[in-house]
């Protein structure tokens, strides 16, 4: 008994230091160095918080330009990954040597060099001397040894890659020479602009990622993930696989607040793999459950693993946008990964846990449900259009009467937890033989969900900057983590105030830290990779990539798609997800848009970095270096590479989801009207289920390779209805160039043209492409010519752009004087896509048939 113990005091503690290498770091120095590491953490969190809230503009201090408060970013995050993360394996863990306090300071002062000669630096742009080279020099090389120590070589080497790239262009072979940078521009644009280290993504880590990252850590110490993980296990526990189902919900409800595919991993899978187990999985099915469950909490919104923060600057959306179109492909993959393990219950013919729960008749427990559906609705219509109606009534006092409402709501959701026991933390290595009843478990952390749903509310409703719905999102999860304990104290009767209100402290305080901690690496990340950016930038390598994927591809989008998925897949296996998309998205994205829209496909750059980031992920999962699964296998006692094999099969659908998506943009709501969304909804998580049964084997009873086959068939059919429409009757048809304003004139006011042009790019290069001409108002050909700001002018055979008005629709479509107009193609009437949906269910309904009477037949044959 005592060996086991000692065995799993062990193994827990692999798995800590597992994930602290990989996120907050392995160092945990002792006595002044330890505190000091913290202290520093925590004034990190806190500097975030203040940049972030409005009191520097009321007291008229503290107020840090864009550029100061990233150099102070910086340098807080290259200080603390020498003190937290060691230089090698055998370096002491528990004090901090000589030398790494030297690299500590001399990083910091590198970082803050921005800051602290912010007025000279302005008076001398473009023009850096002897010390600006030395500090920029002695910071990037400092900067690649905390991006080792904190992420490991393959990032640094990729950033070394592209310096090096840039001072040795002339000596580069064939098309991939260029002329060269110099060691002062180098600098210059690299450290001491706004171009390179200190660009977009380092503006977005300071700005929004942090506040969201501390947001979710401050959750966690507060008590919501052992919530979600107990709510989740007295909902799903008892059902068929119930504790894989829970384990993919818990892990859906901490992906929101969690950006680490690792920690989220290792956070849930403590309590669900071993449960998992004992139902009847494997130790790698268990490990790849939580993994690709794990994995796909980095896509749920609106945490995201940060890249939603990045996509809002690359793209140029909103932020509430960049949450819509991600929505609904996070939430079907999710619900697909529930089918999956549900089929995986079926084939091994799984029980449950034993429910806690009382015995209640079907019909009861739905319509319970439904009342709880419709209260739920009732009280955020009466939220929405109460407040709509109050707030022009109060005006300057709405703020102050909603925030006390909000409070009053907040202590009588802790009044009625207080009804209810306490929710203990569970021990890992005990046997859990009984699940939590729902009711009690639900009720007694409601209140975690109040600040979740003041993010959301100014976000979406009061359209806030990210930034600042982070930053009354978490004070009001500080005010709850003070408070929580000493009201419940009260309102249970015990005489623990002063213990209870210390705890609090306690709880914020280790929160604060443990934000910043879990920050250092996606700031050393974010700044790395903007070397990458600035390099890309700075020499011009984007259209040499382009040149290089077109000559790979053979122009074939498909062929592009698919290059890129694999560079994805491969840097990602080095890169943590954050850079793996800032790296791949700067690289690639330009060039799936422009090689897409000459082979006549618009793709949306929303799509484009969707795809990226998708295929970044699945480098978590994908062997031989998915950490991920390395994670879960020390918690399975599974092999890594087999739970990493088998976590990769249970993401195909996360695979497939991006090439679905960049070729039918409804899948991310692009376009389309509300129920028009909803009925995209249905559809789409009907099929994905289509698919993961056609990709397990198994829907009623085992299939057939042909029922996987059919099934794969109808799968694609209703994602992409188009694709067989498009077979039967082409969407357009081909119009004389000449006839291009009569053409504008006779389709209808809500469709759009193709029109394929051929002229020079920015950089003088021949260039053919083609643009999607949305059609404007107006009852004539010449009105709206005129709406969309362009003349023509037909010579013989040859139809030229003759004048582009500045600002018009047209020039911004990317029209200019003197380019040739190849082809129009018009749309046409014909029937709607949506009808190929017929005959891929009339093939699924016949599945389906062929399935249930083999069932039955094994079933006589097994009962005879």
């Amino acid at each position: 008994m005592r060996d086991d113990k000692l065995s799993s005091a062990a193994a827990e503690n692999d798995l800590e230091d597992m994930v602290a290498s990989s996120d907050t770091g392995a160092r945990k120095p002792l006595g002044v160095p330890g505190k000091l590491l913290v202290s520093i953490a925590a004034a990190w969190s806190l500097f975030q918080l203040w940049i972030a809230s409005p009191l520097p503009y009321m007291m008229r201090f503290g107020v840090f330009s864009a550029t100061e408060a990233r150099s102070i970013h910086l340098a807080f995050a290259l200080f603390l990954a020498f003190m937290a993360y060691p230089a090698l394996k055998r370096s002491p863990r528990d004090r901090i040597p000589l030398q790494d306090w030297l690299l500590a300071a001399v990083g910091a002062f590198c970082g803050a060099y921005l800051f602290m000669f912010y007025s000279e630096l302005a008076q001398r742009p473009g023009r850096p001397i002897t010390q600006d080279i030395v500090v920029g020099v002695v910071g990037i090389l400092v900067l690649l040894e905390a991006t080792r120590r904190a992420l490991g070589p393959p990032l640094m080497v990729v950033a070394a890659i592209f310096i090096a790239y840039s001072l040795f262009g002339p000596y580069m072979p064939g098309i991939l020479a260029h002329r060269g940078v110099s060691l002062g521009g180098l600098v210059n644009h690299q450290w001491l602009g706004t171009q390179g280290v200190f660009g977009i993504a380092l503006g977005v880590s300071t700005s929004f990622v942090f506040l969201f990252v501390l947001f979710g850590a401050l959750l966690d110490k507060a008590g919501a993930g052992n919530y979600f993980i107990k709510v989740a296990f007295s909902l799903l526990g008892h059902y068929r696989g119930g504790p894989a189902k829970a384990a993919v919900v818990a892990s859906g409800m901490t992906g929101l607040i969690s950006g680490s595919s690792i920690a989220n991993t290792v956070t849930t899978g403590t309590f669900t793999i071993p449960m998992m187990k004992r139902v009847g999985f494997s130790a790698e099915k268990a490990g790849a459950v939580e993994v690709a469950s794990s994995v796909n909490g980095q896509i749920m919104p609106p945490v995201m693993g940060a890249a939603a923060f990045l996509m809002v600057e690359y793209v140029g959306i909103p932020y509430v946008e960049v949450i819509k179109h991600a929505f609904l492909p996070a939430i079907i993959s999710y619900i697909a990964l529930l089918y999956i393990v549900h089929l995986e219950a079926l084939k091994a013919n799984m029980k449950g846990l034993p429910s806690s729960n009382p015995v209640r008749p079907l019909l009861n427990k739905v319509l319970g449900f439904l009342t709880g559906i419709i209260l739920l609705m009732a009280l955020s219509f009466a939220i929405y259009y109460g407040l709509g109606w109050l707030k022009p009534l109060l005006g300057d006092a709405a703020s102050w009467v909603i925030a006390a409402a909000l409070v009053v709501i907040y202590v009588g959701l802790l009044k009625v937890s207080s009804n209810y026991p306490e929710l203990e933390l569970d021990d890992p290595s005990s046997s859990v033989v009984k699940l939590p009843q729902t009711r009690p478990t639900v009720m007694v952390g409601l209140h975690y969900i109040l600040p979740v749903i003041v993010l959301v509310w100014c976000l979406m409703v009061e359209r806030l900057s990210p930034g600042l719905s982070a930053f009354w999102a978490t004070m009001f999860m500080i005010f709850i983590m003070l408070t929580q304990h000493p009201i419940t104290a009260v309102f249970r009767g015990r005489s623990r105030v002063a213990v209870d209100i210390r705890q609090g402290v306690q709880d914020l305080w280790d929160g604060l830290v443990s934000g910043a901690r879990n920050m250092i690496g996606i700031g050393i990340a974010t700044a790395t990779a903007g070397i990458v950016v600035g390099a890309v930038s700075q020499t011009g390598v984007g259209l040499v990539l382009a040149d290089v994927v077109e000559i790979l591809s053979g122009g074939n989008l498909m062929m592009i798609l698919l290059l890129t998925a694999i560079l994805s897949l491969i840097l990602g296996m080095g890169l943590p997800t954050t850079a793996n998309y800032i790296v791949v998205s700067a690289l690639m994205a330009p060039v799936i848009v422009l090689l897409g829209q000459q082979n006549g496909l618009i793709v949306p750059l929303i799509a484009v970095h969707l795809f990226v980031f998708y295929f970044g992920i699945m480098a978590d999962v994908t062997p031989p270096v998915g950490l991920a699964s390395f994670a879960a296998a020390a918690v399975s006692g599974g092999d890594p590479l087999r739970t990493g094999f088998q976590a990769f099969y249970y993401s195909l659908r996360t695979a497939a989801l991006p090439f679905l998506f960049i070729f039918n943009t409804d899948l991310l709501l692009i376009d389309v009207s509300f129920l028009q969304g909803i009925v995209i909804f249905i559809i789409a998580t009907i099929a994905m289920l289509i698919f993961a049964a056609g990709t397990q084997g198994y829907m009623i009873t085992r299939s057939r390779w042909y029922e996987s086959v059919l099934l794969l068939l109808v799968a694609f059919t209703l994602f992409r209805p188009g694709f067989w429409m498009d077979r039967i009757h082409d969407p357009y048809q081909s119009i004389p160039p000449a006839q291009f304003a009569e053409a504008l004139g006779s389709v209808d006011p809500d469709s759009n043209l193709r029109v394929q042009i051929s002229g020079e790019d920015d950089f003088g290069s021949p260039m053919t492409t083609y643009i999607l001409v949305p059609v404007p108002g107006g009852e004539t050909s010449e009105e709206r010519m005129q709406q969309l700001g362009m003349e023509l002018w037909v010579d013989g055979d040859q139809t030229l752009v003759d004048f582009v008005e500045f600002g018009s629709t047209a020039q911004n479509l990317g029209f200019d004087f003197d380019q040739e107009i190849i082809e129009v193609e018009a749309p046409v009437d014909r029937w709607a896509r949506e009808w190929m949906w017929i005959p891929g269910f009339a093939i699924f309904a016949l599945v389906v048939l062929m399935q249930r009477r083999r069932r039955d037949k094994e079933q006589t044959a097994s009962v005879a």
